[in-house]
């Protein structure tokens, strides 16, 4: 069974079609990208996944249980994390205060300082800042904010849009560096990504949407090497 069973999912913004009817799954342990041009229906797909957005019909099922209709907070209690384009901290606050609100639904208080451990492990430059205000970061170093607030939920899954977006070649890499981390680690990837050569490059399986359909899905490798796919969204 995956982790992650998406059926026939329609998106609707008013009587225009965002999602025609997509169909896909992720696995436990995988980390899947999910590729397209721009107004392809990525961040819309990440949205209702997530109990942003409403679903016109079809299903989504996470873990065998239904959650089409889940509100988003407790989609979040179930194991879900989004971590969403833009990055979206919260600037007048601590990187510190920014952590801890990604575990606003745990209760665990010496989990909680686990994780929170863990997390600076993982990101040594967010535990030098804890008490500097989030505003004032890079880039680069907000997106790491977004993630370690992400994973202080302790998910199951973790949904990412566009970590890449706006960074310095050399944040890229070490946002990609993170991922490939934390899918080692036991987290399932969700990966949504404009970058598609570095998506493709660090994904098990890939799927590519086109104007609110699934085109082309397959094996991250084998897409990485298709001529149409390099043509199309490579710039090979």
């Amino acid at each position: 069974m995956a982790m992650l069973q998406v059926t026939d999912l329609k998106v609707n913004y008013g009587v225009i079609p965002a999602l025609k009817g997509i169909s896909f799954e992720v696995n436990q342990g995988e980390v899947i990208a999910l590729i397209g041009a721009n107004g392809a229906g990525k961040t819309t797909t990440l949205h209702t996944l997530t109990g942003l957005i409403q679903a016109a019909s079809g299903k989504i099922e996470f873990e065998g249980k239904d959650i089409t209709r889940t509100p988003a907070h407790k989609i979040v209690t179930m194991g879900m994390a989004h971590v969403p384009e833009g990055r979206h901290v919260f600037p007048d606050m601590t990187v510190y205060q920014n952590l801890m609100l990604g575990a606003f639904t745990r209760r665990d208080k010496a989990e909680i300082s686990a994780n929170l451990e863990m997390v600076y492990g993982r990101f040594p430059r967010l535990k030098e800042r804890a008490r500097q205000v989030a505003g004032t970061l890079s880039g680069g170093e907000q997106q790491m904010l977004a993630m370690g607030r992400a994973l202080m939920s302790n998910p199951k899954i973790i949904l990412m849009d566009e970590p890449s977006m706006g960074l310095s070649p050399i944040y890229v890499n070490e946002i990609f560096d993170i991922i490939e981390k934390v899918s080692s680690e036991g987290v399932t990837v969700l990966l949504v990504e404009q970058n598609a050569k570095k998506a493709l490059t660090i994904a098990d399986r890939a799927y590519v949407l086109e104007t609110g359909t699934i085109s082309t899905s397959g094996r991250a490798s084998d897409l990485l090497h298709d001529d149409a796919i390099r043509k199309a969204y490579l710039g090979e």
